[in-house]
């Protein structure tokens, strides 16, 4: 279990913010010393399954504090906002994941960023080896068509015609 902290603290630094990280960080480390005759052999996968379980309540957290800073917003406006900082890394790269359904940006960043097989990946999704399999390649596919759309400037695919077919 000692070495969970580090890949954690990376997987979670790379889904949100670093104050969220360490409340989400504390947060999986305490679920997984409450279950620690759960864990298994392999211990990772399964705690990236948890901190993304944590990962998850937080951002529920998050947008409930969101609901009602904008039901106080109304009865007591803010002077004044400020912007949110930006991801760092490759811009299009951060498009393309933004333009993916959240399901496959995800899939993605387990086997991109945190290196996971497909089978450490069913595991932190509960999910079978052989659909990580059959998902992880049509959402890189995705990535690629992108990501090549980005760097075209044009759409994806097939372009469309007004003209009708003749027989």
């Amino acid at each position: 279990m000692a070495g969970l902290l580090e890949p954690l603290r990376r997987y979670l630094a790379r889904r949100t913010d670093p104050a969220t990280a360490d409340d989400v960080l504390s947060e999986t480390l305490l679920v997984c010393w409450r279950r620690l005759d759960d864990v298994p052999a392999d211990p990772l996968p399964w705690a990236y399954g948890v901190a993304r379980n944590c990962l998850a309540n937080a951002a529920r957290g998050v947008r409930r504090q969101q609901r009602l800073a904008a039901r106080i917003a109304v009865v007591d406006p803010p002077a004044a906002s400020t912007p949110g900082t930006g991801e760092d890394g490759d811009p299009d790269l951060t498009e393309a994941l933004a333009a993916l359904r959240e399901e496959e940006a995800e899939l993605l960043r387990l086997w991109a960023w945190e290196r996971l097989t497909p089978a450490e990946i069913a595991e932190v999704l509960d999910v079978t080896p052989n659909a990580v399999s059959i998902r992880l390649h049509r959402a890189r596919q995705r990535l690629k068509d992108e990501l090549d759309r980005r760097k075209t400037g044009g759409s994806a695919g097939h372009e469309e015609t007004n003209e009708r077919r003749r027989t």
